[in-house]
């Protein structure tokens, strides 16, 4: 794929891990971030600034999103010098952001019916590893033929590309996705917890379990961290209360009961709370180190 073709937008830890990807796999993306330090380290590796998202669009076959906000996708498709303002119908924009998903409905709605634009809602599991590796996995929704469009490009992306249905069923997805990534991280640190207090060794307890029907690749990777005190930059406990919100206003239209989901959600917002936004989502230790 020729080195116009795709612009990354939004360069925050995703961001940043997606179009390094793409620069291992010998493409040269194009990049914007909301500051120019975020994307100095990509430029100087090959990749090219554009100056907004109007130009991405103008410029390049596959505009990725990954945003933090519902609000920033729709920005950025709408607002001053959005992706909107190009026009050009070719375009296939690409939103692997967590939003939801009936604002994803609006707005692919909209965008296709003003500028000819097409859509697919793509968000993510696998966090920065697996997108620097090649192995995320993508919930998508679209057509069939958009899809089909988007295989060659993310397949340097992924290892598991599945079509759920319309747009907006990545979106839904997502939302299944984050109950049971977001619900296991309490799981996984309230056993930590109580290994450390009956003088088990936590650090063990990924060796000890694998294979079992305790296994999981969240205590493969989460487990030994949490254990030892020390995290790698893998996701924020902001953003996990924020795709916890939007859980809650999505099982709230479907009329849907998530007691578990949360609990798990007051607890994040407890630390968040508390000033730990920034810090990644294994810190949810924190709250059993009280």
């Amino acid at each position: 794929m020729s080195a116009s073709k795709v612009c990354v937008i939004g360069l925050g830890i995703m961001g940043q891990a997606v179009a390094r990807r793409f620069l291992d796999c010998g493409l040269a993306p194009r990049v914007r971030g909301r500051r120019p330090e975020t994307e100095d380290p990509l430029v100087a590796q090959g990749a090219t600034r554009v100056a907004s998202p109007a130009e991405a669009a103008a410029t390049c076959d596959y505009v990725i999103l990954l945003l933090p906000t519902p609000e920033a996708v729709e920005h950025v498709t709408f607002g001053t010098d959005g992706i909107a303002a190009a026009g050009r119908r070719e375009t296939l924009v690409i939103d692997m952001s967590t939003t939801d998903p009936d604002l994803t409905r609006r707005l692919a709605s909209r965008l296709h019916a003003e500028t000819g634009m097409r859509w697919l809602d793509a968000p993510l599991s696998g966090g920065a590893p697996g997108a620097l590796s090649g192995t995320l996995t993508l919930m998508v929704g679209g057509s069939e033929a958009d899809f089909e469009d988007a295989r060659p490009l993310l397949g340097h992306l992924c290892s598991n590309y599945t079509l759920m249905g319309p747009t907006g069923a990545g979106q839904s997805t997502k939302m299944i996705n984050q109950i049971l990534v977001g619900c296991t991280y309490w799981v996984l640190a309230e056993a930590i917890a109580l290994a450390k207090r009956t003088g088990v060794d936590a650090g063990k307890l990924a060796a000890v379990f694998k294979g079992g029907r305790a296994d999981s690749r969240l205590l493969q990777e989460f487990g030994p961290m949490m254990a030892a005190g020390s995290w790698e930059q893998t996701g924020k406990i902001s953003s996990m209360v924020k795709d916890f919100g939007l859980i809650e206003q999505v099982a709230a239209k479907a009329g849907q009961p998530l007691p578990m989901t949360a609990v798990a959600a007051a607890l994040q917002r407890v630390l968040n709370n508390r000033g730990l936004g920034e810090e990644p989502n294994a810190a949810v230790m924190k709250l059993y180190e009280d």
